[in-house]
């Protein structure tokens, strides 16, 4: 971090905090929703969105200056398509199980708010590397979220965590289910990651009061 400026510093970690994707600009709830039901799942979209965000705001940085405005969301869609089917391509030869399990939301990508919106507020109007800094750190704000999602999610409604389990065998009845501890289904259903997220933006908004909204 020694290396890079006040300035680019904070292009990625504020949005880990107090200007998180999710959270406080509320994009990409979509997958959030969705995906997190398990912990692998949710930090392969992570990075899988990492990957297209950081990519994708150096090339439409690069290409800023000869792109007429007219089409430039046309671009853009391009741009990420491109980078989207890499990404699934990849999923699909190395991670095939897994890519079934995130099934259309990596196709999804596309439409992802986070990615059209760095690519058109920030990425058109800034240098690649800062471009290539605020992507990854929006992509990393948006990964965190997932990832604590799908912690909680996994381990309080399947009792594993990466596939592990964690708190003991539920047929053998070893660990804490020897002691009368059952899963929580509920919270392998989409509801529950709303819930979640919502917990998540309690507590942040109680840590920080410049966060919460006046009427």
């Amino acid at each position: 971090m020694a290396l890079l400026s006040k300035k680019d510093r904070g292009l990625i970690l504020d949005p880990l905090a107090d200007n998180n994707p999710i959270t406080i600009q509320v994009l990409g709830i979509c997958s959030a929703l969705a995906i997190t039901a398990q912990l692998k799942a949710s930090i392969v979209m992570g990075i899988s969105v990492m990957f297209v965000l950081g990519v994708g705001n150096v090339v439409i940085s690069l290409m800023r200056n000869i792109i007429p405005s007219k089409i430039r969301i046309i671009v853009q869609l391009v741009v990420v398509a491109a980078l989207v089917i890499i990404v699934d391509q990849v999923l699909k030869a190395f991670a095939y199980e897994l890519s079934k399990t995130l099934s259309v939301f990596v196709g999804l990508i596309i439409t992802n708010c986070i990615i059209m919106g760095r690519f058109e507020a920030f990425a058109l109007g800034n240098g690649p590397w800062r471009s290539f800094l605020d992507g990854i750190g929006n992509a990393a704000g948006y990964a965190l979220i997932l990832v604590v999602v799908g912690f909680f999610r996994e381990l309080l409604g399947s009792g594993t965590l990466l596939g592990f389990k964690v708190l003991g065998d539920p047929i053998a009845k070893t660990g804490l289910y020897a002691i009368g501890y059952e899963n929580n289904g509920f919270m392998l259903l989409s509801p529950m990651a709303l819930i979640v997220v919502g917990i998540i933006i309690w507590v942040q908004r109680a840590r920080n009061k410049a966060l919460i909204e006046e009427n």
